[in-house]
């Protein structure tokens, strides 16, 4: 147990450095930035539906078999997703800001991160329970996710009225509620038997929402025939990343 609060933590501890990736973007133009992140939008879309559906559900359906109850957790992951995203305006933008592409309430926009990043600690602890293997595939889906997440809210804030310190300093912060999330999944299975029954297929569902009503309605905004082409690549081989990991299990 101490093996998997150990990788647990060390993981959400990358997953919130991943928020200062807004000082990379800096020094970026915008339409270059704008232009080769959803690459990475679509990279980061295949890496989820990969984690959903080549490990999470796997390992739920070898340790619980596919249930009833599965399938309503399964649900459940989504249905708090959608609430989530109506109720506090919870919104996975991955665009950064431009003329055209107008982002506000950059306070209530980090609140809504902060859910966001619990909910990826909760899911990951989750995954460490279950293997460690596991842990590390979902670690690597959510850090390939978070990267784009987390230049878009880097963008919203600057529109704010945040100073680009400020920015970073709050990403920095709201990220660290993973690490909340993390403890409160490993200390509800010390003492809820079975916690993974109830806790891997809900962030099987999370997933799936984050990636079908999310990341590709984003994607389907190109349609230019080449740079859709390349969308399918980065797609699969954000599925393929998640295949090669099969190795390390």
């Amino acid at each position: 147990m101490i093996t998997v609060w150990m990788y647990s933590i060390i993981s959400v501890l990358l997953v919130s450095v991943v928020s200062l990736v807004g000082v990379l973007t800096l020094s970026i133009n915008d339409k270059l930035l704008k232009r080769v992140l959803i690459y990475f939008v679509s990279f980061s879309t295949g890496a989820l539906f990969g984690d959903a559906f080549i490990h999470i559900l796997p390992e739920v359906v070898e340790e619980f078999g596919f249930s009833f109850q599965v399938s309503l957790f399964i649900l459940a992951g989504i249905v708090v997703s959608f609430i989530i995203e109506k109720v506090i305006c919870w919104r996975h933008c991955h665009i950064p800001i431009t003329k055209t592409h107008v982002h506000r309430f950059a306070f209530m926009n980090l609140f809504g991160d902060a859910i966001h990043n619990l909910i990826d600690g909760l899911i990951i602890g989750a995954s460490y329970l279950a293997s460690i293997p596991l842990g590390i595939a979902t670690t690597i889906a959510v850090i390939f996710h978070e990267i784009p997440q987390e230049i878009g809210d880097f963008g919203i804030l600057l529109h704010g009225g945040f100073s680009k310190q400020k920015a970073i300093l709050y990403n920095f912060f709201i990220a660290l509620t993973a690490i909340l999330g993390v403890v409160l999944s490993l200390l509800l299975s010390a003492y809820v038997e079975n916690a993974n029954m109830f806790l891997l297929p809900f962030a099987a569902g999370s997933f799936i929402y984050i990636a079908g009503s999310d990341l590709i309605p984003e994607l389907h905004k190109e349609v230019e025939l080449k740079k859709s082409l390349f969308q399918i690549i980065a797609f699969i081989l954000g599925i393929l990343v998640m295949l090669s990991l099969l190795i390390i299990e």
